[in-house]
């Protein structure tokens, strides 16, 4: 028997309520800094400009400007709403930017709002043939 793995009757049991309770309190703050961002921001992606509304509204999530999720002041000044793609990039250029220590990057590639990635989309998909069927 290694010294120190010795564990307490319950100690399984109470670590694992510990966590749940982490989990759950992590998720109410969540819920509740999204809450306040959706109520006093306009609902649109802050990097592509892509409104939403409805069931579409799950796709917009919080950004901490800071990346201090703790830090969620009731004016939302550390928020942008993005939708979950533009999020999605900012935070892969980020992780390559922290990777090879170049904090620059980021910010000089980041788009400013407006930037419509679909935009023109229609035209070009109006323009393709659709493949015909084959009988038989």
């Amino acid at each position: 028997m290694r010294v120190g793995s010795a564990k307490t009757p319950g100690s399984d049991e109470k670590l694992s309520r510990f966590y749940e309770e982490l989990r759950r309190e992590r998720q109410q703050t969540h819920r509740s800094y999204r809450d306040r961002a959706l109520a006093i921001l306009p609902h649109l992606c802050a990097v592509c400009g892509r409104e939403f509304e409805g069931k579409k509204l799950r796709e917009l999530t919080v950004h901490h400007k800071d990346h201090n999720h703790d830090n969620n002041p009731p004016d939302g000044s550390n928020w942008e709403l993005l939708c979950i793609y533009c999020h999605d990039e900012l935070h892969e250029r980020g992780d390559d930017a922290q990777w090879y220590g170049d904090d620059a990057a980021v910010k000089k590639n980041r788009r400013p709002a407006g930037f419509k990635p679909f935009e023109g989309l229609d035209s070009l998909l109006a323009g393709r043939r659709t493949p015909e069927k084959k009988d038989g």
